[in-house]
């Protein structure tokens, strides 16, 4: 149960902080979860609503989507960095986010796996863009030296690792 000190120490952070926080959880879980289904929505029969690859296939289109969602946020960082854009970032990023999953959604046929393409390149656009920028945003909250940004950093990591020990 809370009690007023820690009441009021949580409520001393900016508002900010608490958006950062739970954008950073949802894209975890977006994350998280598609990694968890991902093989198996590749690997599972057209007629089940799948892509019907094979597991060569769907191992190699796994790897290099990983990789790129590792290694995009170097350019999404680089390009924010440079711009001063670090917000625009952090929102362009979370709108290639939703717009990546939600055309995951699109039925792929035999034909044309275009929608699943650009959903993956929706993802990991979205996820360069989001992910480098959106911690230094957390800084940015906090005036030099403030005492309350450290706490502010444990509460805004509390939500990556709450998903992170889910799953």
């Amino acid at each position: 149960m809370p009690t007023a000190s820690n009441q009021n120490a949580l409520l001393a952070h900016p508002r900010g902080l608490y958006v950062l926080f739970f954008t950073e959880m949802w894209e975890r879980f977006g994350f998280y979860t598609l990694m968890a289904i991902f093989t198996l929505y590749m690997k599972a029969p057209l007629n089940t609503g799948g892509l019907g690859l094979d597991t060569a296939q769907a191992g190699k289109i796994y790897g290099i989507f990983l990789g790129l969602v590792y290694f995009m946020p170097l350019f999404g960082g680089l390009l924010a960095d440079r711009l001063n854009a670090f917000r625009g970032a952090i929102i362009a990023g979370a709108i290639f986010l939703g717009i990546g999953y939600f055309t995951l959604m699109i039925p792929p046929n035999a034909d044309n796996r275009t929608f699943f393409y650009m959903s993956l390149g929706a993802i990991i656009l979205g996820n360069g863009l989001l992910k480098p920028n959106i911690s230094t945003m957390v800084g940015k909250l906090y005036p030099e030296r403030s005492s309350l940004r450290d706490a502010g950093f444990n509460i805004f990591y509390a939500g990556i690792n709450l998903l992170r020990g889910l799953a």
